[in-house]
């Protein structure tokens, strides 16, 4: 799954990953795609740019949208837009940490509270057939409960688990159809590593699926965690728009510009696929991160983010590539 990303997880991404998924054979499928989060609120209230939020090409019939809010009212309603369109499924938004999105009871904020995600899900339950989920974090704090007890000899999860566990059962009890767990508690940034022993454990406990998100950093780590479970991947797979296609062993057509090729395509993508007002945030949020393709990834970037322009931004990716033509390549 393609984890949803604010200014990441819009269709030119997609697009530009659909570029390097082999050609399918009868019975298998691609990725996945989660959404940018869409505000249920401005979603009713008819946003000026929910459009392009609710865009779900390429390949709608693997797309699920997310929702944040805060209350079951608006997120049931917004919901039941949804259900209309072509989609996968439907995911609440229950682990966003951003101070700007808990000061409104949403994201992370919901996990303070059982009984109101509980709520939420059977409202939304109520609204639609599509696949229903829910993504989350460890909670609100570590110390939220006493420790889990596991059997004698498994590497037990550690503090907040039996409240994780009473928070994901009153979803399943709702009609949650699957789980993602991001496994880190809302305070705590990248630099701590997820606790997959979470992920594990929760898996034994529930009867729905539980998908695990966080430092998948190499398709290696991809590829092991896949083999216990769903797996969710984020910032590995804008560095690596291709890493999907890994997923079928196959070998990566390359030549030798696929770097800088890959780079400008997806500044082509962006012009079709995204308003202009969104251009260079976009543009620069996946630059972030697909820079540290090059050696001189910090140059680059740097370069990037001074430019006003797309046309600018792919002059930067030329001129480097020009200059360092080794860096074309993979």
């Amino acid at each position: 799954m393609l984890a949803p990303m604010a200014e990441l997880s819009h269709r030119a991404l997609r697009e530009l990953i659909e570029r390097f998924i082999p050609r399918r054979t009868p019975g298998e499928t691609g990725p996945e795609y989660y959404s940018e989060m869409i505000s249920a609120p401005a979603l009713l209230s008819g946003g000026p740019f929910e459009t392009w939020y609710l865009d779900g090409g390429p390949c709608p019939g693997r797309l699920v949208y997310q929702l944040l809010g805060a209350h079951d009212s608006s997120l049931a309603a917004a919901a039941a837009l949804l259900d209309r369109r072509d989609c996968l499924g439907i995911d609440v938004n229950m682990g966003c940490a951003a101070p700007a999105i808990t000061r409104t009871g949403a994201g992370v904020r919901l996990m303070n509270d059982i009984d109101k995600a509980g709520r939420i899900i059977a409202a939304l339950r109520r609204v639609t057939k599509k696949r229903l989920s829910a993504k989350l974090r460890l909670g609100p704090s570590p110390d939220r409960q006493r420790p889990y007890s596991a059997d004698p000899g498994t590497k037990a999860p550690g503090d907040g688990f039996e409240y994780l566990l009473k928070f994901c059962r009153r979803l399943e009890s709702q009609g949650a159809d699957l789980i993602i767990l991001h496994p880190r508690f809302a305070g705590e940034k990248l630099k701590r590593r997820a606790r997959w022993n979470y992920v594990e454990a929760l898996r034994k406990e529930l009867s729905i699926p539980i998908a695990g998100n966080g430092d998948i950093d190499g398709p290696g780590v991809m590829e092991e965690r896949a083999r216990k479970g769903p797996v969710m991947i984020g910032r590995l797979a804008v560095k690596e728009p291709w890493i999907f296609g890994r997923i079928h062993d196959r070998p990566l057509q390359r030549d030798r510009n696929f770097l800088e090729e890959t780079a400008l395509v997806f500044l082509d993508l962006l012009t079709l696929y995204q308003p202009p007002e969104f251009h260079l945030s976009r543009a620069r949020r996946f630059f972030r991160y697909y820079c540290d393709n090059f050696t001189w990834a910090e140059y680059v970037r740097n370069k990037i983010n001074r430019e006003e322009t797309l046309e600018g931004m792919g002059r930067v990716i030329r001129e480097y590539c020009k200059r360092i033509p080794e860096e074309k390549a993979l």
